[in-house]
């Protein structure tokens, strides 16, 4: 548990000392959400509408931002080759940097989407609805991120690639995330969008440790 605890400490620290996680990750969220009602204009009936999807979309290209460092760094000073010749098993190390991750990033996003919903006109009723959903959904994106940044890992300049392996698994978070919402504010039950994204994120909190470490394996050899 002491190493487990560790490796998180550590990639919140190096990602505080390199400008990136919480930071960028806000002020992306920010700048896509703000754009919008610049855009389509101030209309209260269109943005109320559209407030749900925008807010999810904002929020998972912003949780994409740092994937490609999530373990290239490691694998180019050599630290990734240590983290597997340690005692901890490679899938709780990779457990252990998606936590760091999503402290770092979806922790941020989780607090700073509420307030931005009110800026699209989100109605009252999804606020609570919004934040439980992303309480829920967040964690899917760095778990499953991790996969693809693990595929990646040995790759120059593999951003473009990551972006089409993860975004295509990112749509069922999306599509569950934005209709709790939508429910919410139709004076409709959530809760079945909820339970999908509490399935959702079980399954890849079982699965994706196993295929990123795989990956990382097969990289590491």
């Amino acid at each position: 548990m002491s190493h487990f605890l560790a490796i998180i400490r550590r990639d919140i620290k190096l990602a505080l000392r390199q400008g990136g996680g919480a930071p960028l990750a806000v002020a992306f969220f920010i700048l896509v959400v703000t754009f919008f009602p610049l855009g389509i204009g101030p209309e209260h009936a269109l943005l109320e509408r559209i407030s749900a999807g925008v807010v999810w979309v904002a929020a998972l290209l912003a949780a994409m931002l740092s994937l490609d460092r999530l373990f290239q760094a490691d694998f180019e000073d050599g630290g990734l080759d240590l983290l597997a010749l340690s005692p901890l098993p490679l899938e709780l190390i990779v457990v252990a940097k998606c936590t760091a991750h999503w402290l770092t990033t979806g922790l941020p996003l989780l607090i700073a989407a509420p307030v931005l919903a009110l800026l699209l006109d989100m109605a009252p009723d999804g606020l609570a609805v919004l934040a439980l959903a992303m309480l829920l959904g967040t964690p899917s994106l760095s778990l499953i991120g991790a996969i693809g940044a693990a595929l990646t890992v040995g790759i120059r300049r593999g951003g473009v690639l990551l972006s089409l392996l993860v975004l295509p698994l990112y749509v069922p978070v999306l599509i569950f995330g934005a209709g709790a919402v939508e429910a919410a504010t139709s004076a409709l039950a959530p809760r079945p969008h909820l339970l999908i994204l509490g399935a959702l994120l079980l399954a890849a909190l079982a699965l994706a440790p196993w295929a990123s470490a795989a990956a990382l394996r097969l990289n590491l050899d």
